[in-house]
């Protein structure tokens, strides 16, 4: 896929840019769950082992991006899509901040036409990954034609819950600490806006006395005040959305006492983080998952084109590919909502790139030959550059090297070894395996 414009998650890829600007003790204590991990690893490996790949993983660069709208310049024989056409693309990895993207069937999804004919904007489309992030949040909430609903924090996706609420059907009340995104939600269709303070109060008068039937909790923040004050606001039997990288630390007496359900929604659907549905293609039966991530974004498109959920409003930076390091100086400020990356168009010629590496080296009848097969974090660059030289000492030939780091899948032979781990470090190639 050959990337027209590529959003960047305000949320998602902030966090993942305070991660990586951290300090060690830092990181430790922002994922304990990790640090647990590490110190398995040190009891079964040993110390040396163990901080020899923790480093390495930690050095690894991270292509960052998720969400891309863009147009197909070549396609697998058999897919619903074709050469030319204008899709749009999720997942990490995936769909990246790139000019060229190489993506799974089920991480892509056919831009639609209005109603006037007219394609869905490339800027729009680029929202697709983190509207079915929000439109699945929704489904999970299972809202009714006339449900009090009520959502917290107004960023890209909470402001995209608002419109798909109402979308269902809903009335919709929302709360964010910024005047401003108030604003903008009740420009969007929410029936009133608030900061925080006096909100449970305000929310009692707006749905009768009885209270929310939905909460989506889409806030950020660090503590569990935004998900406290979801449980204030539900009725008795009503239901908690947490969308939002939250705290959870609900009171339960509250639970107990309104028999409240919580459900924490996972990313845009069933399907993701299935290796077999993203990445090898195995659809599930509709008939029993009639919602995947892939049927979530085509459902969000859909809202798009037909004018029931407008994401202009939600742009609040643009940037060429060529100032990409400003877009993130935005996120870094904390004002930014939608932030699209431009990109210029690209010769098809650019699309894919194979390097042969071949050799004229001949080996001699007799003697042993090994080949090694994986060339990651356990076996580094640099360790099968020293381990290729020590078998050459001992008589041994290295035959082989494979690897498919980075989606490369290479096969080169020692000959060429010092080139071939060269480009691996500085060439990224979408070559066919």
């Amino acid at each position: 896929m050959q990337t027209a414009v590529s959003l960047v998650s305000a949320g998602t890829e902030r966090a993942a840019l305070e991660f990586a600007n951290s300090s060690l003790v830092e990181k430790a204590r922002s994922r304990p769950d990790l640090v647990k991990q590490v110190l398995d690893k040190v009891r079964r490996d040993g110390l040396l082992q163990t901080a020899t790949v923790t480093f390495a993983r930690l050095d690894r660069p991270v292509a960052p991006g998720y969400a891309t709208a863009g147009t197909v310049i070549a396609a697998a024989p058999g897919l619903d899509l074709g050469v030319g056409d204008r899709v749009a693309c999720a997942g990490a990895t995936y769909a990246t901040h790139a000019e060229i993207n190489y993506v799974p069937k089920h991480l892509v999804v056919p831009v639609p036409r209005r109603s006037s004919g007219e394609l869905v904007a490339f800027e729009e489309a680029a929202f697709t990954t983190v509207g079915a992030i929000a439109l699945h949040a929704v489904r999970l909430g299972a809202p009714e034609i006339g449900h009090r609903a009520v959502v917290i924090g107004l960023g890209v996706i909470g402001l995209l819950a608002v419109q798909i609420l109402r979308a269902h059907g809903c009335r919709v009340f929302a709360i964010d600490l910024s005047s401003a995104r108030c604003d903008l939600a009740r420009s969007l269709g929410a029936d009133d806006a608030m900061e925080p303070v006096g909100a449970e109060a305000t929310v009692a008068r707006w749905s009768g006395g009885l209270g929310a039937d939905l909460v989506v909790v889409a806030a950020a923040a660090r503590g569990s005040d935004p998900a406290v004050m979801a449980a204030e606001i539900a009725r008795e039997k009503g239901k908690i959305v947490a969308v939002g990288a939250t705290g959870l630390d609900l009171p339960r007496r509250t639970m107990y006492r309104k028999e409240l359900s919580l459900v924490v929604s996972r990313s845009y659907g069933p399907g993701r983080y299935d290796a077999d549905y993203e990445e090898r293609g195995h659809d599930y039966p509709r008939a029993y998952v009639r919602w995947t991530e892939r049927e979530n974004m085509r459902t969000f498109l859909d809202l798009v084109a037909a004018g029931r959920v407008d994401v202009r409003p939600l742009v609040s930076h643009r940037y060429a590919i060529e100032r990409g390091a400003d877009a993130y100086e935005a996120l870094e400020k904390g004002d930014a909502l939608g932030i699209l990356i431009g990109y210029d168009a690209v010769p098809d010629s650019g699309a894919a790139a194979m390097i042969s590496v071949q050799s004229s080296h001949a080996h001699t009848p007799g003697g042993s030959r090994i080949s090694v097969v994986g060339a990651g974090i356990n076996a580094s660059f640099e360790n099968v550059r020293r381990g290729s030289a020590a078998l050459a000492g001992s008589g041994a030939a290295t035959e082989a090297i494979a690897t498919s780091s980075f989606r490369i899948t290479w096969i080169i032979d020692r000959a060429r070894l010092d080139e071939a781990v060269r480009l691996l470090h500085t060439t990224f190639i979408e070559a066919a395996r």
